[in-house]
């Protein structure tokens, strides 16, 4: 005869009916079933309070961890990213740490975006070793702004948008974000003069070959970099190709695009409005891992260097020969006219003797081209446009020996100062 297996629910379902039936005392049925008289009351007592499903073994997880994230901060972290999806745990983090109190770990607050489906899935992307170099000169404020053009854009009612972007790059403060109505000279030197009034100058700014930063005129110069060397800022343009040469302002282009193009606004002055709230929300809220996670604003300090009222000319020492290119982008030399470059039209140039032969064509205090007094010729320093980076890993866009004609001995070339 085999043996009658029964569960614990049924032996407590009987034990509480024979109690209520009255056919044994509390304590006789304890004994019979082999349990404490405390133990039998609890099953009567949760008999009585649910019925028999209170028979039953309860969940002993405890109710609540003693390390649990109370309801009301985690609701505070839910709350800050749904109003910045893009921000990830360590920019909530330091954020809501502004307050004073101390909040959980990145990991933990990653967790709880998680499991609250706040999750925006990206891409997967081919990583690759860190472009710093170029970035190795932004040891200060002002000392290099990085400018572009971000890629154009329609609007839902069809406008192209051109928005021009100035930011500092050692703080990654955004001074400008403007949508252009066309990316001419005029234009984009109007934005840069009401920056420069705002902030002061800059000693270097960064840029690609495009216009308006550069053209095809020697040594790359165009009317707005004309109008920098003027004021003593370093025009330097990256290697064509080599966007990771402006990484910084590249990265800054891919938020803006995620927080203010996806989708594009209604028409160009909602547009201009997002633009606005973004530069403000990227400056003075959102925090950045490479500043300690502070915000731009609270590194970025104006540049001491002020916007002149007047706009002075060029200075050149007494050893130089001192021209003014004429209207058709010539210097008159002995009576004869030289072609330098139509963009310098108006302005003053200074020729440094190389040897009886060769001079060195400056503008400023920069040296731009290389003049052939016997041929009447003007040509580029070599490699006048690329960005060369030193041992230390700074750029450095310092013109090599000036080239000389073939079959002719290569000149003796002075010492040159850094463009």
């Amino acid at each position: 005869m085999p043996w009658k297996a029964s569960s614990v629910v049924e032996e407590r379902t009987r034990f509480v009916i024979e109690y209520e039936q009255g056919l044994h005392t509390m304590a006789e049925l304890c004994r019979i079933y082999g349990v404490s008289r405390q133990t039998g009351h609890a099953w009567w007592k949760r008999y009585c309070e649910v019925g028999l499903d209170g028979l039953r073994d309860l969940d002993r997880a405890p109710r609540r961890h003693p390390n649990q994230t109370p309801a009301t901060r985690e609701a505070a972290v839910l709350q800050l990213r749904q109003a910045h999806m893009r921000w990830g745990p360590r920019k909530l983090k330091a954020v809501l740490e502004r307050d004073g109190r101390r909040w959980p770990a990145a990991s933990t607050i990653g967790a709880m975006v998680a499991r609250a489906g706040l999750v925006i899935p990206q891409r997967l992307r081919r990583r690759v070793q860190p472009y710093t170099q170029p970035f190795a000169a932004a040891t200060a404020p002002n000392r290099v702004w990085c400018a572009d053009f971000k890629g154009w854009f329609r609007t839902q009612d069809g406008e192209r948008i051109d928005p021009l972007t100035l930011s500092d790059a050692h703080s990654r403060y955004l001074l400008r974000c403007q949508a252009v109505d066309k990316t001419d000279t005029a234009r984009t030197q109007a934005i840069f003069e009401a920056a420069f009034r705002e902030y002061g100058l800059p000693e270097a700014i960064r840029s690609d070959n495009g216009a308006p930063f550069a053209s095809r005129a020697i040594a790359s110069l165009s009317r707005l970099s004309v109008g920098w060397m003027k004021l003593g800022i370093v025009p330097e343009r990256i290697r064509a190709g080599h966007p990771e040469q402006n990484g910084r302002h590249e990265r800054m282009h891919r938020t803006l695009k995620q927080e203010t193009v996806s989708p594009p606004a209604a028409d160009r002055r909602a547009q201009q409005r997002a633009f606005d709230r973004f530069r403000r929300e990227f400056n003075e809220q959102r925090p950045h891992e490479a500043l300690g996670m502070q915000t731009p604003a609270s590194v970025y300090v104006p540049s001491p260097r002020r916007y002149p009222d007047r706009v002075p000319e060029p200075d050149y020492p007494s050893d130089m020969q001192v021209r003014r290119v004429q209207h058709r982008g010539e210097f008159s030399w002995k009576h004869q006219d030289v072609f330098l470059s139509e963009t310098l039209i108006g302005e003053r140039i200074g020729l440094e003797p190389v040897d009886e032969r060769y001079w060195c064509v400056y503008f400023a205090e920069f040296p731009i081209a290389c003049f052939d007094s016997r041929e009447l010729m003007t040509f580029a320093l070599p490699e006048q446009n690329d960005f060369e980076m030193d041992e230390a890993g700074e750029g450095d866009a310092s013109p090599s020996p000036a080239p000389h004609p073939p079959n002719e001995p290569e000149p003796k070339v002075s010492s040159m100062s850094p463009v």
